[in-house]
C-alpha cells in the first residue's frame, strides 16, 4: 500500500513519508485548525500540517509538534485549542456532521451539496462529478 501511495505522490509532484511508526491522533491538530480558522490562518496552518505529516513524518498528534508547527504558519499561541473544550466540542460537531452526510473516510468531497467523492480519487473521477453537477 505505501508503495503504491508514495509512487502516486511523486507522478504529482509530492513527496509521501508519514511517520513509519507512529498513527497520530489527530483530535489536537484539529482543534488547533478549528483555532486558526478563529484567527483567520486556516490554511496556512492546515497545510503546514499536512506538509509536516505526509512530506516530512512529524507526529501532528504530539501537542510541543503542533506548537512549532502552527507557530511557523502563524499561529503563535495553541494553548486554547489544547485546554477550551469548546474546540473539542466543535470537531465533534463537525464528525457528527459529516456521518450524517454519509462521510466515513478522509479525505472526503461534498461538492455543490449534491455528491459525495469519497476518498483519494483519481483526477479522472473529479472530472466526471463535475461533469454530472454541470448537467
Amino acid at each position: 500500500m505505501h508503495d503504491r501511495l508514495r509512487a502516486s505522490f511523486a507522478a504529482n509532484g509530492l513527496v509521501y513519508a508519514p511517520p513509519e511508526n507512529v498513527v497520530p491522533n489527530t483530535q489536537l491538530a484539529l482543534r488547533v485548525t478549528e483555532l486558526a480558522r478563529d484567527r483567520d490562518v486556516h490554511e496556512a496552518v492546515h497545510d503546514r500540517l499536512m506538509d509536516a505529516y505526509w512530506a516530512e513524518g512529524r507526529n501532528i498528534g504530539d501537542a510541543d509538534e503542533l506548537r512549532a508547527l502552527a507557530a511557523e504558519a502563524g499561529l503563535d499561541d495553541i494553548e486554547p485549542a489544547l485546554s477550551d473544550d469548546r474546540y473539542g466540542a466543535r470537531v465533534q460537531a463537525s464528525t457528527q456532521q459529516a456521518h450524517g452526510h454519509g462521510i466515513n473516510a478522509i479525505p472526503a468531497f461534498v461538492l455543490d451539496g449534491k455528491l459525495l467523492v469519497l476518498g483519494a480519487q483519481p483526477l479522472e473521477v473529479f472530472e466526471q462529478v463535475f461533469d454530472t453537477l454541470e448537467q
